[in-house]
């Protein structure tokens, strides 16, 4: 199964949440409050804020790449407080993720990934990215789209997939 093309949807959709955060930023000063009000929201309360949901985001994207392709991912420390440091960090994960090439994850069905939280259990690397990386990456990112759009920030269904990569027809 070729995964990398995954890893590159992934980069590709934490850059847009780049642009959400543009529109959040430009929400918040047409409606006159402080943007950092947002980071605080949540859409239930036992659920993280937006935040977290930023943070887990870009974690569950950069495990999923490095565990399956059997690397050891870098570490950030969940300090973030301000809309440019969550910048930072996902620029630094978008950085991270492009380092990898095909070759990295060929071999995956035969790793295996352990995790401190599986009280000694494990999984196909492969099993991981689909079963655990891609699904825990995709419910982050959509619970910071919601948190966002439930605060009034106006996103669409083009702010969340970015550009796509259309063709042209072959000329008749």
């Amino acid at each position: 199964m070729a995964l990398y093309p995954m890893v590159q949807e992934m980069q590709k959709l934490l850059g847009q949440m780049t642009t959400w955060i543009d529109k959040a930023e430009a929400h918040a000063a047409a409606k006159g409050y402080d943007p950092a009000l947002l980071l605080q929201a949540r859409l239930a309360p036992d659920m993280f804020p937006l935040v977290r949901q930023f943070q887990n985001a870009c974690d569950s994207a950069k495990f999923a790449a490095a565990f399956t392709a059997g690397k050891e991912p870098p570490s950030h420390p969940d300090t973030e407080q301000t809309f440019a440091e969550i910048r930072t960090r996902i620029a630094s994960v978008i950085e991270y993720l492009g380092t990898f090439t095909a070759a990295d994850f060929e071999g995956a069905d035969a790793r295996v990934v352990k995790r401190p939280r599986w009280e000694g259990k494990s999984m196909r690397a492969t099993d991981y990215f689909l079963e655990q990386g891609m699904p825990n990456f995709f419910f982050h990112l959509t619970t910071a789209y919601a948190i966002l759009r439930h605060n009034g920030v106006e996103l669409g269904k083009r702010d969340y997939l970015g550009k796509l990569s259309f063709r042209q027809p072959p000329a008749a």
